[in-house]
């Protein structure tokens, strides 16, 4: 992450939470870039720590599944 820091010249606090990102539900991520996540969801609280675990991310985001 350091790398990547030093490469791109941001900090790399923000390198890691950004590749954090990485770990969304798909179910998530499809709903992002469909614009059918809830209104309330935003940038800022993707950036808060979440659960690793899909559902509970589903559960947090109010986004999937049956929520």
């Amino acid at each position: 992450l350091e790398d990547i820091a030093r490469a791109e010249k941001i900090n790399a606090s923000f390198v890691s939470r950004v590749v954090r990102l990485a770990l969304l539900a798909p179910d998530i991520v499809e709903a992002i870039l469909a614009g059918k996540q809830p209104a309330s969801l935003t940038l800022t609280d993707l950036m808060l720590p979440f659960p690793v675990e899909w559902e509970g991310q589903g559960v947090r985001f109010g986004v999937g599944g049956d929520r």
